[in-house]
């Protein structure tokens, strides 16, 4: 089944906080926003409302994946906790890949096992074992292999909760063109700018000469 943005992100955390903040586990609806919208660990970052939120929620529960947790024994806050496990048939490896992978973004298997190590199961499937499952689901696959481009020492890999949507390639060329233009000599820019930066440093080191002579400061050599 295909979710929208808003829906892979809710899940994803609610996946996540299970495995990294049992205790607060399920989470209220404070909690799961917070926990979209962090600025850590996020990529895109986003800035969700409740009523987002809640229709993700809304939505998510009606095709299984999402349960609403009513409060007992004197609580009042409503909570929330996926059911990914139970309707997609997933091991706790495959989730914790999955999560990562709809939280961050297209990754490599190093990238995803140096986020996820230590939520990782010891008796369950290796990162690697884990995205081949996942890619090998049927009749739909969970995440797919990117082909590798010029620059990229490893193949990424996306996942496909929100489609098969072709993400930009990682390239090198907007990284080499930033490095290029900081680097770039004074004399190739405009001639303009070049006369205006030597008045500048001219007057400059006019000003830093009396200040020296007013303090009786040695001149550097």
């Amino acid at each position: 089944m295909e979710l929208s943005t808003e829906e892979a992100r809710v899940l994803a955390c609610l996946v996540e906080k299970q495995a990294t903040v049992p205790d607060s586990y399920p989470l209220t609806l404070n909690a799961l926003r917070s926990a979209c919208n962090q600025t850590s660990n996020r990529s895109p970052v986003v800035s969700y409302d409740d009523r987002t939120i809640e229709a993700a929620l809304i939505s998510l529960k009606s095709i299984g994946l999402v349960a609403f947790v009513h409060p007992s024994h004197g609580g009042r806050t409503l909570r929330y906790r996926h059911r990914a496990d139970e309707r997609w048939h997933l091991e706790p490896n495959e989730l914790a890949v999955l999560s990562v992978l709809a939280l961050r973004g297209p990754q490599t298997a190093g990238e995803v096992r140096a986020r996820i190590d230590r939520q990782l199961s010891d008796d369950g499937l290796s990162v690697d074992e884990a995205l081949d499952s996942l890619a090998a689901k049927h009749p739909d696959a969970f995440a797919r292999r990117l082909d590798r481009h010029p620059g990229e020492r490893e193949p990424r890999w996306m996942h496909l909760l929100s489609g098969d949507v072709e993400p930009e390639p990682v390239s090198s060329q907007s990284a080499d063109a930033d490095a290029s233009s900081a680097t770039t000599p004074v004399a190739a820019a405009d001639p303009s700018i070049v006369e205006a930066l030597a008045n500048e440093v001219a007057m400059l080191r006019t000003r830093l000469d009396r200040l020296e002579e007013l303090l009786g400061v040695e001149p550097l050599e």
